[in-house]
């Protein structure tokens, strides 16, 4: 008999479970999926030219979480399936209970029947929390790989906030394609650091379909890069999986959904950040890795800051800009922007809170223990002008950026304005070049 099934997602994750597991499979029928994290995201429905017009002709409607409860009764759910990322081991469970007092029954799909198998040699990129520095890991892996005249591939976990069909395969080369993508902030985020350093990034809804186009990408594809999100682990299978951890959070890396799966199945673990972090904390972050996996070659990383125009913190009032995710859901009280205007002697942070407005005061509600910085959100239009608002509304000297982007490209700043960027630097070894080198020999791609 056909099963019922609720797939609780927030746009990524759960499509591609939907794809890989539920697709065409006559034996389930998907009545919903819910929706989480992400703003605006319920209300839409995922289209039957994705879903399959064969058992799909209508498509599947998507809701608010908070509706899961009714949704399983109403609808006669057997089975809900949990799909979504960076979430506490208590809030699962507690959603689980939920679901299990509605009667159904709470699943996790897992690698084997979600991962996609790739042609090309495939390392993958994970992390144990939002914000740990595994993108700044992965544009360290290309590099090398690249000065070793290897053509990377990159696919990044996806982000479909807008028209899921236009958003089946996504190309990026260049950062006129960011625009014709429509993309939001958080998307520009993870794109554009990567086609302005010279090599070709891919996204969007079917990832089966994305990987192929990948692998004949008419620049070329030696190898491909997963660029995982939040702290999920890949959708691809991969022959090399580097996870990184973060001891500015020691405990997470065993204490978050799916987090945990990273850190068990890497290879290679980068713990990020050891150049502020207390050696107490790293210590700590080292013990937990070791007892899930002691197998895995660990890496020390650092992320070195860099500042344009350090004149216009020192004794001045800031507004820090920092990356959004890692704030909000990541729920890091601080980001590099912050830890840049301390290093640099700024007079005064400014809480932005008093002058927020729409969508980024909606975000403060829901994230109040936000530090004393501005979350550059953008999921769309309405968020966008916000942020905009907001930092013409917040009385400073000078906005401090610490956004992967050149933000004042997206949103008018009618204050001065300070860059602060930062890279994975690898201390003594291994490093991720010797682990490379090696990678490089067994599957024979010297050039």
């Amino acid at each position: 008999m056909k099963k019922n099934v609720i797939i609780i997602g927030a746009a990524g994750r759960d499509f591609h479970n939907f794809n890989t597991y539920f697709r065409g499979n006559a034996n389930y029928n998907v009545v919903a999926f819910t929706a989480a994290q992400i703003p605006d995201i319920d209300g839409r429905k995922y289209p039957k030219e994705l879903a399959g017009e064969d058992l799909y002709p209508a498509g599947i409607p998507i809701h608010a979480e908070e509706d899961l409860p009714r949704l399983i009764k109403e609808l006669k759910v057997d089975d809900c399936v949990f799909s979504y990322s960076d979430v506490p081991y208590p809030r699962v469970m507690n959603l689980s209970a939920v679901v299990n007092a509605a009667g159904a029954n709470f699943l996790l799909l897992g690698p084997r029947d979600t991962m996609v198998s790739s042609t090309k040699p495939l390392i993958a990129v994970g992390a144990t929390r939002t914000g740990c520095g595994k993108s700044q890991t992965s544009r360290r892996i290309i590099e090398i790989l690249m000065e070793k005249g290897l053509k990377v591939v990159a696919v990044r976990h996806p982000m479909p906030y807008g028209d899921l069909n236009a958003q089946k395969v996504q190309r990026f080369a260049t950062v006129e394609d960011l625009k014709k993508h429509k993309c939001t902030i958080e998307e520009m985020e993870e794109y554009e650091p990567h086609v302005v350093r010279g090599n070709v990034i891919y996204a969007g809804v079917d990832y089966e379909a994305i990987l192929r186009e990948a692998e004949k990408d008419p620049s070329g594809c030696d190898v491909i890069l997963w660029d995982g999100g939040n702290n999920d682990f890949p959708f691809y299978k991969p022959d090399l999986m580097i996870g990184v951890a973060d001891p500015l959070r020691p405990g997470a890396e065993v204490s978050y959904y799916p987090g945990e799966v990273v850190a068990r199945m890497s290879d290679v673990i980068v713990i990020n950040k050891i150049d502020s972090a207390s050696l107490e904390n790293i210590n700590a972050v080292r013990a937990n890795l070791a007892k899930v996996n002691p197998g895995a070659i660990i890496v020390d990383g650092a992320s070195p800051l860099t500042v344009d125009k350090p004149e216009l913190i020192r004794g001045k009032k800031v507004l820090v800009v920092e990356d959004g995710p890692t704030l909000t859901h990541g729920e890091m009280k601080i980001g590099a922007g912050v830890v840049a205007a301390l290093k640099h002697g700024a007079g005064e942070l400014v809480d932005p809170r008093p002058y927020t407005v729409g969508k980024l005061s909606e975000t403060f509600r829901i994230y109040p223990n936000i530090g004393t910085l501005l979350p550059a959100m953008g999921y769309g239009e309405e968020q966008v002008r916000d942020l905009e608002k907001t930092i013409e509304n917040t009385p400073c000297d000078a906005v401090v950026i610490a956004t992967p982007i050149d933000l004042s490209r997206i949103v008018k700043i009618n204050k001065p304005t300070v860059k602060v960027g930062y890279d994975l630097q690898e201390i003594g070894t291994p490093n991720l070049t010797g682990i490379l080198d090696e990678f490089v020999k067994k599957y024979n791609l010297v050039k």
